[in-house]
């Protein structure tokens, strides 16, 4: 089966920077899409960004401009690079790949790695 594994998460003051990284251990066709969720205590987890197989990204208004999702495909893998972090930020971070048709469904989370913008 496809696993997720998130890496990069960590403390960070406010204003600074962290790159989250998610490796699959099986092949992500370009027919996934992948994205970054993130869950705060007491909150629903909620999408801060996603990218389809051919490029279109997707962001959650508050990271626009701040957040950059990429992916690689022949890597099998998905970044998202953090900027001007902001303390409204801190959450855990889970990578997730999804593809859905009329016919069949599959979606797939990483296990999430906390991210902590504090003074």
């Amino acid at each position: 089966q496809v696993q997720l594994v998130e890496s990069g998460g960590g403390l960070v003051q406010p204003g600074g920077s962290l790159r989250l990284s998610c490796a699959a251990s099986g092949n992500i066709f370009t027919a996934y899409v992948m994205g970054w969720y993130r869950q705060a205590p007491g909150k629903q987890r909620e999408l801060v960004a996603a990218m389809t197989g051919d490029g279109s990204t997707n962001y959650k208004d508050s990271v626009k401009g701040r957040f950059t999702i990429s992916r690689d495909n022949a890597k099998n893998t998905v970044s998202l690079q953090m900027n001007s972090l902001k303390p409204e930020d801190t959450a855990v971070y889970y990578c997730n790949a999804n593809f859905a048709t009329a016919l069949i469904k599959y979606n797939y989370w990483g296990q999430g790695t906390q991210v902590t913008v504090s003074s």
